[in-house]
């Protein structure tokens, strides 16, 4: 039928059929192609069991269907925060994910589709489970609150954004953890450590009853309190289900017992409930449980899988499984993934169901319930990985975790090639390949340094060496891939050296260049010439360049500041755009300063992407041999996202994109050797993801925000037809008049441009105040833009020119009263206000400091002091005899809000 839609249409086999498209077309400058790494804190669903074996598990902020069989993945993104929770519905048709934001997506399973958003689902603590109903007609979910958490439930099928039905759980029932619905009826039931709550649901009310545990104590049948207790020797409570027949409820305790409830028919009366008891059925503690349609299943802390009868007969038993403890268990729903096994009790056969086990290590299995032969679905260490690195020249990836396990991986096949675990090592920190790709060097927090085969991984005991008593942070090779340098977190920066290729390494020297963490360490070409030279980058605003040309140490060869105001945080080489050879540094101030690598004159400064917070870390992509085009490409990361950049860097806001990819915090970043791929990992949240790079995409993209002119008149208020502008406009074409005298009555000459001296006076008059460090690189910037070129100087700017100028160089957002206060504060130190006399003082001595005339003529222009008015030179008046922050914002005309940018 034509306009059927996608979910209507899609079968079991749909979905990956869909993704086998060879030449899918990228429609975003960022595809997330392929994630590895899963939450160990969520379970592993299974979805298919039959022709192939499809999984289900959460990464960070993305749910990811795999298919085992044929190595792919889907990956269902539409959540900016990490998943809190996971769940599918009986039949596998839904999927449904929730972050604490709290945010909750229905998706089709056999398409991939999002069907269903549910948002705010919980605002005041956010989502920690949820679970469908039998028919998935409904979805309830369970709020986050440590000391008040409701309980919601959702017709999604409908076009209501507000809940069916919610009811507030008492907080002595504890924090509730799991939620889950009958096989049948409208009733469901969630479980705290103490407490199992069973709800009933009545067209659109919701009420529930609490069995709870309690020492020495016999059934409590007291009513309207309905809660009843039995002896809890045996532990907290770990996981509870329905019965799959009769009319109970199943409690794993972590004493290793179960405890049965048994209920009657209703659970609105004190007849409710007829029977507890509490069934010891092994010493190791339980950690998950579920239930069939015959039988229930339990693991436990030994990493032990058992299948139980009605009577809690042993009918099947699978160790050697893992060894570590059950996190999870998912049984296949298909009646033909399983075998048939005789309980002696009833006299007939129960199905035993194949499964899908995870552990809180590493493993995830497919186990066969009748051969038990288990299969390796995943096999990711729970770790965080702080390292990665993708190799020079072939498409392969290698990654490096806390705990100390190295694996190198085909970016292709998405396959491991080798792996290697340092037990002797606190933790791997970095690593990186030589140009060559033959050598890998790996970077430990101990103060480390190991150099691998990076086919083999393996070490040469001749190549360990130990640099440092701090933490390895950084490592870089030099061109010729004669010189590894490493920073540490000591401040420090080291440098192995051999004479020429096959030649052992040795230590060349140490030195202690920078009083604040180093950010960035880089290794160059001289000009004229193929020596390597050494840069570091600190957050203290340091560009150290070293000497190696000596046979020992490691002296300075030049210390520059290159910020006055500004952190930098990371530094490149920019690409081969112009004659002149510059370093590209991201600041925490959302700006991209170009810095002359020979005479570290800084020669422009640009608006740099604005996405949340600064840019951490920049890279240049490398151009592919059939790429001719003249732009380059830069990827970066932001405190949680990455995204890609077109240079030549302009400051147009329209040449950059950015997408979230890892929410609790980015890690590194590398890029593939022909520039296709970006790969980040996410340290805290167990994952690394690769990106797919599509530069026609962002040309495209960027050509849509407007050519010439037009990204910048949308960066002013109003835009070009705005007030802002008519001002900048009139202003302007003052200066003109002021420049060739305001009273003369020769004959004026016309002109487009003016001086380039009186550009910091337009700046001020228009309401950004550049300090005198900032107007000597302003100047800079427009007086030698065409040097290189032309050999002459620029000493005039047209409008246009000015208006790239100021919105390159304004602050991203402003001048914000907050700023001023952390200003104030370090100036008053302990005081609640400052001495008038105090605060002239500081003016006039310390930082670029003022005259005195400058300080008057200043705050007279601020306050408009006329001249007829008493002269403050004399009495000060301007100022009370005490300043407080808010007397200069008031002054000073700072805003309580960032202005649009």
């Amino acid at each position: 039928m034509s306009g059927q839609s996608e979910v209507y249409s899609a079968t079991k086999n749909t979905l990956f059929s869909k993704n086998s498209d060879p030449s899918p077309s990228n429609t975003h400058a960022l595809t997330l192609e392929w994630v590895y790494g899963r939450t160990p804190s969520l379970p592993v669903l299974a979805l298919q069991d039959h022709d192939q074996q499809v999984v289900l598990y959460a990464a960070a902020n993305v749910g990811v269907i795999y298919n085992h069989t044929s190595n792919s993945q889907h990956i269902l993104q539409g959540h900016s925060q990490n998943l809190s929770s996971v769940c599918v519905s009986d039949d596998r048709r839904w999927i449904a994910t929730a972050d604490p934001s709290p945010m909750a997506i229905v998706w089709d399973s056999y398409s991939g589709i999002p069907v269903c958003t549910l948002f705010h689902c919980h605002p005041k603590h956010g989502l920690t489970d949820m679970a469908f109903s039998r028919d998935a007609k409904y979805l309830v979910t369970l709020g986050a609150g440590d000391t008040q958490q409701h309980v919601c439930v959702w017709d999604w099928t409908g076009d209501i954004q507000t809940p069916l039905c919610c009811s507030e759980l008492n907080p002595n029932h504890g924090l509730q953890r799991h939620i889950l619905f009958k096989s049948s009826g409208s009733e469901f039931l969630s479980c705290s450590q103490t407490h199992v709550l069973l709800y009933t649901l009545d067209q659109n009310s919701l009420s529930y009853c609490a069995l709870r545990l309690r020492k020495g104590g016999a059934v409590d049948l007291r009513f309207p309190t309905s809660c009843y207790s039995i002896c809890a020797a045996d532990g907290a409570l770990v996981q509870t289900a329905f019965h799959w027949r009769e009319p109970q409820v199943l409690t794993a305790t972590a004493g290793g017992s179960v405890v049965v409830w048994d209920l009657s028919k209703g659970m609105t009366t004190t007849k409710g409930l007829t029977n507890v008891t509490a069934i010891h059925l092994q010493q190791a503690p339980f950690t998950a449980m579920s239930v069939t349609d015959s039988c229930l299943v339990t693991g436990d802390a030994e990493g032990v899988v058992k299948f139980f009868s009605q009577n809690f007969l042993l009918l099947a038993f699978y160790s050697d499984l893992v060894q570590d403890p059950i996190s999870s268990i998912s049984l296949s729903s298909e009646s033909t993934a399983g075998y048939l096994v005789h309980c002696p009790t009833y006299k007939k056969q129960v199905l035993i169901r194949n499964f899908i086990v995870s552990s809180t290590g590493s493993s995830v299995l497919h186990v066969n319930s009748e051969s038990a032969e288990a299969q390796s679905v995943l096999q990711e260490e729970p770790e965080p990985i702080h390292a990665l690195c993708c190799h020079p020249s072939l498409p392969l990836l290698v990654t490096g975790s806390s705990g100390g396990m190295l694996k190198l991986r085909d970016m292709c096949s998405r396959r491991t090639v080798t792996q290697r675990e340092f037990k002797q090592e606190e933790g791997l920190t970095c690593v990186t390949y030589d140009p060559s790709g033959k050598l890998l060097a790996v970077g430990f927090s101990s103060g480390s340094v190991d150099l691998l085969d990076s086919s083999s991984l393996r070490t040469n005991p001749e190549q360990e060496f130990h640099l440092s008593k701090d933490s390895i942070n950084l490592l870089s090779f030099s061109d010729d891939s004669l010189y590894l340098a490493a920073a540490d977190s000591g401040f420090a920066v080291s440098v192995l050296r051999r004479v020429s290729a096959g030649a052992p390494w040795e230590i060349l020297g140490r030195h202690r260049s920078h009083y604040s963490p180093i950010q960035s360490l880089l290794f160059g070409l001289q000009l004229d010439s193929t020596l390597p030279r050494l840069l570091s980058l600190g957050l203290d605003r340091r560009l150290v360049e070293y000497d190696l040309e000596l046979h020992s140490g490691l002296p300075v060869l030049s210390c520059q500041r290159v910020e006055q105001r500004a952190v930098p945080l990371g530094m490149t080489w920019y690409p081969p755009l112009s004659t002149e050879q510059f370093l590209l540094i991201c600041s925490d101030q959302y700006k991209l300063r170009l810095i002359n690598s020979t005479t570290h004159m800084c020669r422009r400064v640009v608006h740099g992407p604005v996405y949340g917070s600064p840019l951490q870390r920049v890279l240049v992509l490398q151009k592919t041999q059939e790429d001719q085009s003249r732009n380059y490409y830069m990827a970066f990361i932001t405190q949680t996202m990455v995204g890609l950049q077109v240079l030549p860097a302009d400051g147009n806001p329209f040449k950059s994109q950015a997408l979230v990819c890892h929410p609790s915090g980015v890690q590194t970043l590398s890029a593939s050797f022909d520039g296709t791929h970006v790969v980040t990992s996410g340290g805290a949240d167990f994952t690394a993801r690769s990106w797919s790079v599509s530069t026609e995409a962002l040309d495209a993209a960027a050509a849509l925000g407007g050519s010439g002119m037009e990204p910048f008149y949308s960066m002013l208020d109003g835009g070009r037809d705005g007030t802002f502008y008519k001002e900048v406009e009139d202003l302007f074409y003052y200066l003109q008049l002021r420049h060739q005298g305001i009273d003369t009555e020769h004959r004026r000459h016309v002109s487009t441009t003016i001086p380039l001296n009186h550009v910091s006076t337009m700046m001020r008059a228009i309401g950004f105040f550049p300090t005198e460090q900032e107007i000597e690189d302003l100047q800079n910037e427009v007086k030698f833009s065409r040097y290189a070129e032309t050999g002459q100087y620029v000493m005039e700017l047209c409008l246009e020119d000015f208006i790239k100028l100021y919105v390159n160089h304004r602050p991203a957002f402003g001048l914000v009263k907050e700023e001023l206060q952390e200003a104030f504060n370090l100036l008053r130190g302990d005081q609640e206000n400052m001495e008038r006399s105090a605060l002239l003082q500081m003016i006039q001595s310390q930082g670029e400091a003022m005259t005195e005339d400058e300080v008057l003529q200043s705050f007279s222009s601020l306050l408009d002091l006329n001249k007829d008015q008493d002269s403050p030179r004399s009495s000060k008046s301007f100022l009370p005899s005490e300043v407080s922050v808010e007397t200069l914002a008031q002054i000073l005309g700072f805003s309580d809000r960032p202005p649009k940018t």
